[in-house]
């Protein structure tokens, strides 16, 4: 064995070498202590000791080593063994029967994660500390370390946050305002002229793809029946990391502590995860609003991660080159070529969770607690009309609804996608938009003040100024 440099690798030292009786008898105690519950290293010191002796006699069990040595020839082979005991076992499965995956092209393996922004940030309306604390989701190429897409959003995410990242991986990134050429697109092979032509305006230099699988971890946004309905409308393989095997998405983790030391921590707000580890006002420090954090994420990205150099994510073929991951893209696009799929504008809506629901006439249909569409003229054409489906949503229209906007929600008919809005939005204004979270606060409300539906529907007011009876009111409250 040697280095490719010609040195040569010395011989472990420390112990002497394992007799094949020693060897078995490791091997044995290792398969059933897999089967049974968790013990220490002194009971498998016991358990190798009774095997030895019952299979090879006395003399065979005068040459097992120290139990200082056998510890060290264990977790040579087996390795530290520092999870919980099911963990272990299906780590064991996946090394006996498995196979090693090769990562060959970009897009082949797109790695999902979320970890907490470490960032004080301020209101774009208000100016004011965020108190809701907010969540960096990152989509990383495993071929090329590439930040294909991010999302910088409230709470703890979503799966429609998870859904429209997806779709940004597909989508040319935008050059934005004050942008230099220098992060226009430049790879070889395409000009970057007729890639504006086919995305409609200038693209900048961040690789752009069809994701193939689609690796995360267990998480609740990553594994609910909407992402798998999005991973079956864009052609890709859901594929989850094993359960608590930081492993298997190492380069995403990595990447996260990257950009912690490389760009977060030289921010003004920084506050770090722990809160043990603050500074003494983080909220009064942060200057940054979230659409400035926003555009300073994208530019860092295109400008410095994409050319940073790769030192331990080097390719194996070419270990002491100066690869980064612009480099590493430029090599697969000379090699491969670069498909230029850009998805149609419709995807957003295909992407939109869906409704199966009921049409009620001219009261339209009913989603999330609200009606919409109640005068459109496509629901008047229709009236009543049960739906062609079959099977289990028989006669039910399928509606797609953004959970981030409440105002309207889409029906397709006829390959032509409709916008049905609420039918309590006032005519000829501009209504900000809200999520499904204020419409269960309002609906809540509502109910506690002793409004019903029906009161509710035959009243001509928005829904803001719906009267609350008197004895009912809370004061302090949102009504």
């Amino acid at each position: 064995m040697g280095l490719a440099d010609g040195r040569l690798t010395p011989v472990l030292r420390g112990h002497r070498k394992d007799t094949p009786q020693i060897t078995e008898a490791i091997h044995s105690v290792h398969a059933e202590c897999l089967h049974r519950s968790r013990v220490g290293m002194n009971t498998k010191e016991r358990m190798i000791h009774q095997f030895v002796r019952e299979k090879f006699g006395m003399q065979a069990e005068k040459e097992i080593p120290h139990f200082t040595a056998l510890l060290k020839v264990w977790k040579e082979r087996f390795g530290p063994e520092g999870a919980r005991q099911r963990y272990l076992r299906s780590s064991a499965a996946v090394e006996t029967g498995g196979c090693t995956v090769t990562i060959t092209r970009p897009g082949q393996v797109v790695v999902l994660d979320t970890t907490p922004f470490p960032v004080k940030l301020r209101d774009d309306v208000f100016g004011e500390p965020i108190t809701v604390d907010l969540a960096l989701t990152l989509a990383l190429d495993a071929f090329t370390h590439s930040l294909v897409a991010f999302r910088l959003t409230p709470g703890s995410g979503s799966s429609i946050e998870v859904a429209m990242l997806l779709r940004d991986v597909m989508l040319p990134p935008p050059m934005r305002p004050g942008w230099t050429p220098d992060m226009e697109w430049h790879y070889p092979g395409v000009p970057s002229a007729l890639v504006a032509e086919f995305a409609g305006h200038p693209v900048a230099g961040r690789p752009f793809f069809a994701p193939e699988t689609v690796t995360s971890d267990h998480g609740s946004v990553y594994k609910n029946r909407h992402l798998v309905q999005v991973a079956r409308t864009l052609g890709a393989v859901v594929l989850p990391a094993r359960a608590m095997r930081p492993q298997g998405k190492a380069a995403c983790e990595r990447t996260f502590l990257g950009i912690q030391s490389l760009l977060l921590e030289l921010l003004l707000g920084y506050r770090d995860v722990d809160v043990a580890d603050r500074g003494i006002d983080p909220e009064g420090d942060a200057v940054w609003t979230v659409d400035e954090a926003e555009h300073l994420l994208a530019e860092w990205i295109v400008r410095i991660w994409q050319n940073r150099r790769l030192g331990q994510y080097a390719p194996a073929w070419d270990p002491g080159g100066r690869h980064s991951s612009n480099t590493l893209f430029a090599m697969a696009a000379a090699r491969d070529g670069i498909a230029l799929q850009i998805p149609d504008p419709d995807l957003y809506h295909y992407l939109l969770p869906a409704h199966f629901v009921k049409l009620h006439g001219r009261r339209g249909v009913k989603i999330g607690g609200l009606w919409y569409g109640g005068d459109h003229p496509v629901l008047g054409e229709l009236g009543s009309l049960p739906s062609p489906r079959s099977g289990r949503h028989r006669g039910k229209w399928v509606v797609q609804r953004d959970p981030r906007d409440c105002r309207q929600v889409f029906i397709e008919l006829a390959s032509q996608w409709h916008a049905l809005p609420w039918n309590r939005l006032p005519v000829g204004e501009e209504v900000l938009a809200f999520s499904d979270a204020r419409v269960q606060q309002v609906l809540r409300e509502a109910a506690r003040a002793g409004l019903t539906p029906a009161a509710a529907s035959n009243s001509s007011l928005p829904c803001s100024t719906w009267p609350v009876p008197a004895t009912r009111s809370v004061p302090g409250r949102v009504r």
